[in-house]
């Protein structure tokens, strides 16, 4: 099997490439229409890397990856399924994508807001809003009877 290619981002500058031995790939009967193709081909599939054993990340990424996954992994086992195309090598394709894609982002920092003020024209807008709201409520009680 080839290796996985997982392009440059924030997180992994160089990339990364993850070798073909850690990936395991298993093909299955795809479901939904295609006729009889559907019924005699195994072109689902379904791709797995073991993130806890990999070799390809250090120690920081490994946690920031099992953390940031942890609902999408079975284990430390992230799988990766595919069943869109009618062709396995087109599934296989785009399983690899999906996997590197969300390695990619798993991978990356997280992005720190940066703190700021309400401006002067919001607070008089929320100020303006929020009297206007007063008086629709002011204008629901019953009259009095002065």
């Amino acid at each position: 099997m080839d290796d996985l290619h997982v392009p440059a981002g924030p997180g992994i500058p160089h990339g990364l490439v993850v070798p073909g031995a850690e990936l395991s790939e298993q093909f299955s009967r795809s479901s939904g229409p295609g006729g009889q193709h559907v019924n005699t081909s195994d072109t689902r599939v379904q791709l797995s890397l073991d993130l806890g054993s990999t070799t390809v990340l250090t120690d920081e990424q490994r946690e920031r990856v099992l953390h940031i996954l942890s609902s999408k992994l079975s284990g430390s086992v992230l799988t990766v399924s595919s069943e869109e195309q009618r062709s396995q090598l087109r599934n296989r394709n785009a399983a690899r994508q999906r996997l590197a894609e969300i390695l990619r982002e798993a991978l990356a920092p997280p992005v720190m807001r940066k703190a700021t003020r309400p401006s002067r024209n919001s607070r008089r807008r929320r100020v303006r809003a929020e009297r206007r709201r007063s008086e629709i409520k002011q204008n629901r009680r019953r009259p009095r009877h002065d």
